[in-house]
């Protein structure tokens, strides 16, 4: 009886840790988009661990660890884009063992370029998450474009704005 309440109560601990992990996921998702929109560069940056791969893929490319994202973010994406607004829905993970997990979502992303030409962009992220000493962040990011295209005559204005 004693061994059936041990496993049980393991059981339980592993369901609770699995959905305390489930909600760190999805607010990795989250942080990426509102640090990228908002430039709030801490924000982004504390979603990556150290040694990781934002693979972006054409026309912009790969990026490895903290130093190479800022390279993308700072000299790359940032001088491109006036604004940028992310969403990202339909987030699948998967896990493989309680400190790793892969996961996919899908995002919509309109901007605005410093010329102000509109932008929609849909993808796939397609991420590797790892959970090292106690902290759930990103390994890898890939980005699977589906389409990246102007929407000729629109703008992006404030209401009311002229």
């Amino acid at each position: 009886m004693a061994t059936d309440t041990q496993a049980t109560i393991d059981a339980l601990l592993r369901r609770v840790d699995e959905l305390e992990s489930r909600s760190a996921l999805r607010d990795l998702v989250s942080d990426y988009c509102i640090g990228f929109d908002t430039k709030n560069w801490d924000q982004f940056i504390s979603i990556w661990h150290d040694d990781c791969v934002w693979a972006i893929g054409p026309p912009f490319g790969s990026f490895e660890g903290h130093a190479g994202i800022k390279r993308a973010v700072y000299d790359i994406l940032y001088p491109v884009w006036r604004e940028t607004h992310h969403l990202t829905s339909n987030l699948r993970v998967t896990f493989q063992d309680a400190d790793h997990a892969k996961g996919t979502c899908d995002v919509d992303c309109m901007g605005a370029t410093k010329d102000d030409v509109v932008q929609m962009i849909s993808a796939t992220y397609i991420d590797d998450f790892e959970r090292r000493n106690g902290v759930w962040k990103i390994a890898r990011r890939g980005v699977k474009m589906h389409y990246f295209n102007a929407i000729p005559g629109a703008q992006m204005s404030a209401p009311g704005a002229t």
